[in-house]
């Protein structure tokens, strides 16, 4: 009987680690899951600008959600047609629900997003007042979350087979400079806690090195 326990309880324990380092299962509709989960739990109570770190109470009309591995990326991906077209798509459905990819960011700075790859652009290339940089369709993230772009992209990479948004020794790079920091980690447990999931780049940036 204890040999009997001890196995259900092993496997048990086995399914509910390969659900913690899986994909987002738990949410399939993307417009529920930004309107209550993202604004409605994640930041109800406000909160920083990913990209610029600029405080916000509110979502307000400066705000916006964000995608570190943009939703036009994944269509194009999916080959999964014309935006009202990919809503149809249930892969794209759950991908699009995935809270790891999604962050605050100001309106302005998305629309500088649109359609780049993430790339070191060096110190020719001037930053602005976020520390960002951009030059002929490549983005260049500050400083201080490079290596949370560059664990999101893994992530999205890894979980959903999607291609890379820019040369993966870039992201490795950006995570060796920029480990996981306490702001990193409580967003990332928060998310586990909510979707059911967790990003394992996160948890173990080491693992950026075996991509």
């Amino acid at each position: 009987m204890k040999n009997f326990l001890l196995t259900i309880t092993t496997v048990s324990l086995l399914l509910t680690a390969g659900l913690v380092i899986g994909q987002n299962i738990r949410f399939s509709d993307p417009d529920t899951v930004i309107k209550n989960e993202f604004w409605g739990n994640l930041y109800a109570n406000g909160g920083n600008s990913f990209f610029c770190d600029k405080t916000f109470a509110t979502k307000g009309f400066l705000m916006t959600d964000g995608y570190i591995y943009p939703l036009a990326d994944i269509r194009s991906a999916l080959d999964c047609g014309t935006s009202r077209q990919c809503e149809q798509d249930n892969r794209y459905r759950q991908i699009a629900s995935d809270l790891h990819n999604m962050v605050p960011a100001r309106n302005r700075t998305e629309m500088k997003r649109r359609n780049v790859r993430y790339e070191n652009l060096g110190e020719g290339v001037k930053v602005d007042e976020c520390g960002i940089r951009e030059s002929a369709g490549f983005f260049e993230p500050p400083e201080r979350v490079k290596g949370d772009v560059a664990r999101t992209v893994a992530y999205m990479v890894d979980t959903y087979g999607l291609p890379w948004l820019g040369a993966t020794p870039v992201f490795q790079g950006w995570n060796r400079i920029d480990p996981p920091d306490d702001t990193e980690l409580t967003r990332h447990r928060r998310i586990a806690e909510i979707q059911g999931n967790e990003n394992p780049f996160v948890t173990q940036p080491d693992r950026m090195e075996q991509l």
